[in-house]
């Protein structure tokens, strides 16, 4: 049984990881018949109210433990987790990746990942294990593989102005539409918009069980 590194950066689109998104792709891996290894960095970050998407009076709460709500307590520190632990890397978006695994969301272009994530990016990429990037993340992905001057292909879906953020760090964006995905065969990168461009669920799903089919069939 394949097992699937899957990256989470809290529990909820404004401050962690897309709901949808990570549920859609932990559906979409236990249907193929793969283990999901939840995962996520043990820090704290800034708590924003899903009410009214406004910051949280200065609230903070873990990455770590607040990824366990979707991991349903079956996660670990990715501080622990190790290249022959995973046969492949999963990403689901929501602004906690752009916010807790890296500072895209304030710094943009000039952003700097996480320690331990980039270490395991890194170290997947150069085992040529297959990595898939959802929504925003992307970003992530590529604020590690473009400092190391690494060519490779991604997608954010249409928008002009995250994309050119990505091609300043040094990636060669390829447009998409929400129901496709982009393949970078020599980097085994796998991206696709969901909600970046999704209006709802059912389009979310669409590139997302995409995604997760082409990601297995590389490893």
């Amino acid at each position: 049984m394949a097992k699937i590194g899957v990256v989470l950066s809290g529990c909820g689109v404004y401050d962690g990881s897309e709901i949808h998104e990570a549920v859609i792709t932990l559906l979409a891996l236990d249907r193929a018949g793969a283990e999901a290894v939840c995962m996520a960095p043990n820090v704290n970050a800034a708590v924003i109210n899903h009410l009214t998407g406004e910051p949280s009076d200065g609230e903070t709460r873990n990455v770590l433990v607040e990824s366990a709500r979707i991991a349903r307590g079956k996660i670990r520190d990715i501080a622990d987790v190790r290249i022959d632990d995973i046969d492949a890397l999963i990403f689901p978006g929501g602004f906690g990746a752009a916010k807790n695994l890296c500072d895209f969301a304030t710094q943009g272009s000039e952003c700097v990942a996480h320690p331990e994530v980039a270490r395991l990016v890194r170290e997947i990429v150069a085992a040529q294990k297959p990595l898939a990037a959802i929504c925003i993340s992307p970003a992530l992905i590529s604020s590690i593989l473009g400092k190391d001057d690494l060519a490779h292909k991604l997608t954010i879906g249409t928008d002009r102005g995250t994309a050119q953020a990505l091609e300043a760090m040094g990636t060669e964006h390829i447009e998409c539409l929400v129901g496709n995905f982009v393949v970078d065969p020599a980097n085994k990168l796998v991206s696709t918009p969901a909600y970046m461009l999704a209006g709802s669920i059912r389009e979310a799903a669409e590139g997302i069980e995409k995604t997760v089919v082409e990601l297995l069939k590389m490893i």
